[in-house]
């Protein structure tokens, strides 16, 4: 998952970057409330968490203003006990969800998945394809019913596949869901996250084909 983290508080913008960073996604995090929009233009984000108090924009009218800009990911704000009354403008605006600091790390990351399940049509945490199963909130994946070792991007890059079997992905959406601007990578590196994936999945009824020049597909056998 892509995220744009927009907290100004350094502290606690810190700690969810590191929390979800651990958990294999992809984050860039703003702290200006005047770098929201571009930044959220310039790239695809898979969610928004963000913070209604910041420096030169407040929250309420970023989230207006996304939606006017047609920007169509789901926005999780983070807002103080005392701005709660501002809960049903919020929503009206075009927020998904909201959580009350102080909050715990391990639910922001469960509304964060609950939301992106919502947005693409998906009921559970539990995600399927021919024999292969993708627990998303333990982050662990089986296939007939025996666990897959798999390491926090290899897990990501795999329900990425997974979430859009019988689709392609293109290269480049790959790199950004998974890595991190700040990290010096190349396509080899997702090459490299793709062959291993290839050779722990040969006891699937799925294969991760190559569309050259393009990307890659999940397919399902029989």
């Amino acid at each position: 998952m892509r995220i744009l983290l927009v907290e100004d508080n350094e502290d606690l913008g810190e700690a969810i970057e590191k929390r979800l960073r651990n958990a294999g996604h992809s984050v860039e995090w703003v702290r200006d409330g005047a770098d929201v929009v571009p930044t959220a233009e310039a790239d695809l984000f898979d969610a928004v968490a963000l913070d209604l108090m910041l420096p030169n924009r407040d929250g309420i009218g970023l989230i207006a203003e996304l939606r006017k800009r047609k920007f169509n990911a789901p926005i999780l704000v983070i807002t103080a006990r005392s701005e709660i009354d501002d809960k049903v403008s919020l929503l009206d605006l075009g927020a998904d969800d909201y959580l009350v600091k102080p909050f715990d790390l391990r639910e922001l990351e469960a509304r964060l998945r609950a939301l992106l399940r919502r947005t693409g049509g998906q009921a559970s945490s539990t995600l399927s394809a021919g024999n292969l199963e993708l627990d998303l909130a333990g982050l662990n994946a089986s296939v007939n019913g025996k666990a897959l070792e798999l390491g926090r991007r290899e897990f990501r890059l795999l329900e990425i596949l997974a979430t859009n079997a019988g689709k392609v992905v293109a290269k480049e959406r790959l790199m950004n869901q998974l890595f991190n601007f700040d990290e010096a990578v190349s396509v080899n590196a997702l090459e490299l996250h793709i062959s291993r994936l290839r050779k722990k999945l040969e006891a699937a009824n799925v294969e991760i084909g190559t569309v050259r020049g393009v990307g890659y597909v999940m397919r399902v056998g029989a």
